[in-house]
């Protein structure tokens, strides 16, 4: 396959490859989609790979008269791009949980741990892929979706094709905007959601027992209900994910909020007595509700989603074995000097078991530091090296086949996360140490799967496009050694302005790590509820449910996310049917889907970054003694903004049309090649 097959540079070429500029460019790009899928990661629990517009960003600047570059150039920037967001993903999803679980009181007072712990795992998931490179990109017939896409937008970005970054950076500049007036620390003129309860009718029960003083008894409840979120960001994933996708998202929302939590109420009359709700006045059915989706209904989604992971291992069990078999293999090939084409040449074999071993030498003194115990700290870094490698190869295998914005990094880490915490309780380590222990390995095999599949899918772009494989690979470790030590501060600012773990910002990765840790180390898991959530996942494999997982996600995130998500999904929807109205050519129809893609990736960019903006801007106002401030509250004080407040829920339906009509429409501009 490999001797057949002719990249788009061919490998004879003496392009210039890693300029000082690439890699410039390609870290700053990497810090800005980092900060951007934070705030991403830790409100919806998903992330957007970077790939295709880190390309089409790429594409524009080497366009610029004073910083003109090739294919090769443009490879090596989108690589160092790429990585800020799947290592963010990989922080996002697991350094929370040391807060949620109690670990650590503060995470800025442990910011050089979280450091370095991001630091290990982005590293130790390069050199992991390394030796999958030649199998999963070379060697296999995986269609790498979301690498094919990218190449093909390079490839009409050198054929003089510019409207990509139109669309791209409109799509941003909108999303932004929409964001400042929705924003709680921006100019509200939008309300983000509209949150109510739909108060249920007494029924009178017949309770039947042997005593003949137990009658009838008076029960009542109410269904929470909240509107999606006026949210670009959201929608734009769900318009990339698809319909259905998002609509299996819903589904468990759907079965949590008005299913569990309206049967928990209705079935528990004396439940707002008990959580002291005063007598004589209205029941605050909203806090209710809350309180019982955090305590009852998320549980019962952990439960779905260990049985979903295990049942998602075991479904690629086949392809796992395949890949390591075909690493070992090739490795010996891969380092000899029949590789003689630079498209052949990795990082050699040596220096990636020299570095390994020079990484977990001083993971496993962090971890040391979190048990107190040598033969625990040892064994915690064994478990972390072994389940890192298979899981970063199973990560792998999956991005080739569905893409990384797909790739089921938290149920991968699922999986290690329980097999550290059986031993840290097996070992006797116990208490907020085994705890600690438990969150770290999960951490850096986290980190590692995130930032695997990423390379991977670069690894697969720049074998298309003819870029050098050991280039890319340095440029990646450059990325992650810079943004190891970045990226913790947008996190900090959003934990400043949000709170993690509120429901403005839930993590519900982290959460479910930190809840997980706990329970099995320290002894508070809610071990019934749970069962129910394996039972009911369980139920799902066997009536072969669609996306056990994403249906666990749907119930452990607020109503008003995977609202907002399921119309992204809807407006996706009806972009195709426009499309298929239309009968457009093979041709058209991949440009309108790139426009759409596009489009959705600058709104989701877009948000975000102006999210990060206005946090830091609170963080730097209340450090001048301003914890007051935001562009509302200012102009609020002169009563100008009585009639937006009193409107607001109402006037957010623009942001709903804007969008809508951005992404119906937008994909189908004129410039669409010929219709049929």
């Amino acid at each position: 396959m490999s001797k057949e097959f002719k990249p788009y540079v061919p490998a004879e070429s003496t392009d210039p490859e890693m300029t000082l500029k690439a890699v410039l460019l390609g870290v700053a790009l990497s810090a800005l989609f980092g900060a951007a899928n934070a705030y991403l990661a830790m409100r919806a629990g998903q992330t957007i790979a970077a790939t295709i517009p880190a390309a089409v960003i790429a594409i524009a600047a080497f366009r610029l008269p004073f910083f003109r570059g090739g294919v090769l150039e443009q490879n090596i920037t989108r690589t160092a791009a790429s990585v800020g967001e799947a290592l963010v993903a990989g922080v996002a999803f697991t350094v929370p949980a040391f807060l949620l679980g109690g670990v650590w009181p503060d995470l800025s007072t442990h910011f050089w741990d979280a450091a370095w712990l991001m630091l290990a795992g982005g590293l130790l998931g390069i050199f992991f892929i390394i030796v999958l490179r030649r199998p999963l990109c070379v060697d296999s017939d995986l269609p790498f979706p979301e690498a094919t896409a990218c190449v093909e937008v390079v490839k009409a970005g050198q054929h003089g094709t510019t409207e990509a970054p139109r669309y791209v950076f409109g799509a941003m500049g909108l999303g932004a905007v929409l964001q400042f007036f929705t924003n709680s620390r921006g100019f509200t003129l939008f309300r983000e959601s509209i949150n109510g309860f739909l108060e249920l009718p007494r029924v009178v029960i017949r309770r039947f027992d042997s005593s003949p003083t137990v009658g009838d008894v008076a029960h009542t409840g109410a269904m929470p209900y909240a509107t999606p979120l006026a949210s670009p960001a959201l929608m734009g994933i769900g318009y990339i994910v698809g319909p259905r996708l998002a609509a299996i998202n819903f589904s468990g929302t759907v079965f949590a909020w008005w299913v569990l939590i309206p049967l928990v109420l209705f079935i528990d009359p004396d439940l707002p007595r008990r959580l002291g709700a005063p007598a004589g006045v209205p029941v605050p059915w909203d806090a209710i509700s809350q309180n019982v989706w955090f305590n009852v209904v998320r549980p019962i989604a952990v439960g779905t989603m260990l049985v979903s992971a295990v049942y998602t291992l075991y479904s690629m069990r086949e392809s796992l074995l395949a890949s390591v078999r075909g690493a070992m293999a090739s490795t010996g090939r891969s380092g000899s000097a029949a590789f003689t084409s630079r498209l052949d040449r990795d990082i050699p074999l040596r220096w990636i078991v020299i570095s390994v071993v020079a990484l977990v030498i001083p993971i496993g003194l962090i971890y040391y530091r979190f048990t107190g115990q040598v033969g625990a700290a040892v064994l915690a870094a064994l478990v972390m090296t072994v389940t890192g490698f298979v899981l970063s190869a199973v990560g792998g295998y999956l991005v080739g086949l569905i893409g990384s914005s797909n790739q089921p990094t938290s149920g991968l880490t699922l999986s290690a996360l329980v097999v550290a915490a059986l031993l840290m309780v097996g070992v006797g380590v116990r208490g907020l140490a085994g705890v600690a222990a438990v969150l770290g390995v999960a951490s850096v095999v986290c980190i590692a799967c995130s930032v695997s599949g990423s390379l991977i899918q670069d690894l697969k772009a720049g074998y298309l496009l003819g870029g050098t494989p050991w280039k890319m690979e340095v440029a990646e470790i450059i990325s992650v050694s810079v943004l190891a030590f970045f990226l913790m501060w947008p996190i900090l600012a959003l934990h400043h302005t949000y709170t993690i773990g509120s429901r403005s910002l839930p993590a519900p990765q982290a959460g479910l790590m930190a809840v997980l840790a706990k329970g099995i180390v320290a002894g508070e898991m809610a071990w019934g509820l749970v069962l129910m959530g394996c039972l009911f996942g369980i139920a799902l494999i066997m009536i072969d449910a669609p996306a056990p997982m994403l249906i666990a996600v749907g119930m452990y995130l607020p109503f008003e996310t995977t609202s907002a998500i399921f119309v992204g999904g809807v407006l996706k929807w009806l972009a195709d049917r426009i499309a298929a109205a239309r009968k457009l050519s093979p041709a058209a129809k991949d440009v309108s889907e790139q426009r759409g893609t596009l489009l959705a990736s600058g709104f989701i960019a877009g948000e975000a970054i102006l999210a990060i903006i206005l946090s830091v801007a609170f963080i730097i106002a209340e450090k001048l003694n301003y914890p007051d401030f935001s562009f509302t509250y200012l102009l609020a004080r002169t009563n100008e903004l009585a009639v937006y407040r009193d409107w607001g829920g109402v006037l957010s339906l623009v942001v709903f049309g804007v969008v809508a009509y951005v992404l119906i429409r937008g994909p189908f501009r004129k410039g669409l090649p010929d219709e049929k």
